[in-house]
């Protein structure tokens, strides 16, 4: 495999409670069970950090950022059943979902 192929997917969530340590829990574990999906490669999950200059925007609640072979693993992704199932189970948790896909220039 080579760097150029790489996919990377990165979710950005807002809560619709954002002061909820439960829904926060909930969240992030739903976010590992959805880990499974075979066709990831690798993830990394985490909330803002203490940093705080005019181009930051730490207004989200928790990111999700995947890396995929390629674009094929991460379409294969989007319709996989864990995937489905954790979209059914927590979207009552959010209010906003943003998502930056990115491949190689």
């Amino acid at each position: 495999m080579s760097d150029n192929s790489i996919f990377i997917h990165h979710v950005y969530f807002w809560l619709n409670k954002p002061e909820s340590k439960e829904d926060f829990e909930e969240l992030v574990a739903g976010l590992r069970k959805l880990s499974a999906v075979k066709t990831i490669k690798t993830f990394y999950m985490g909330k803002p950090a203490d940093t705080n200059r005019d181009v930051i925007d730490r207004s989200y609640s928790v990111s999700w950022l995947l890396l995929f072979n390629n674009k094929a693993d991460q379409d294969s992704y989007q319709t996989d059943p864990i995937h489905l199932k954790f979209v059914d189970e927590c979207k009552h948790l959010w209010k906003k979902v943003v998502v930056y896909d990115t491949v190689n220039v």
